[in-house]
């Protein structure tokens, strides 16, 4: 009987210098293991989603890659321990609302 392999999910905040925002997420964006990468508004210039196979990959990935990029000036990273797709989500907002 085989099993199926859960994927680790992280997710990185970056800070970036002001000009480099944009270059520092096209390099974040080609690292292995991001699988999406936003500018954003607000405290933080960039996120990042990490998918990993296993969990000694997020050190090898946050605490030694994210530093040799040029650009970053801070970084928080956080884990995901439960996942909710967008029809559940849908599904809880329209609890007690009737479709007409």
């Amino acid at each position: 009987m085989g099993y199926t392999r859960v994927m680790i999910t992280a997710i990185t905040l970056v800070r970036a210098t002001r000009d480099g925002v944009s270059e520092t997420a096209q390099r974040l964006a080609a690292m292995q293991y991001v699988s999406e990468c936003y500018s954003v508004t607000g405290d933080w210039d960039i996120v990042c989603v990490l998918r990993l196979p296993q969990f000694e990959d997020l050190d090898a990935v946050v605490t030694k890659e994210l530093r040799l990029i040029p650009g970053i000036e801070r970084t928080q990273t956080m884990m995901a321990f439960k996942a909710y797709s967008k029809d559940l989500l849908d599904q809880g907002f329209g609890i007690g609302m009737d479709e007409n």
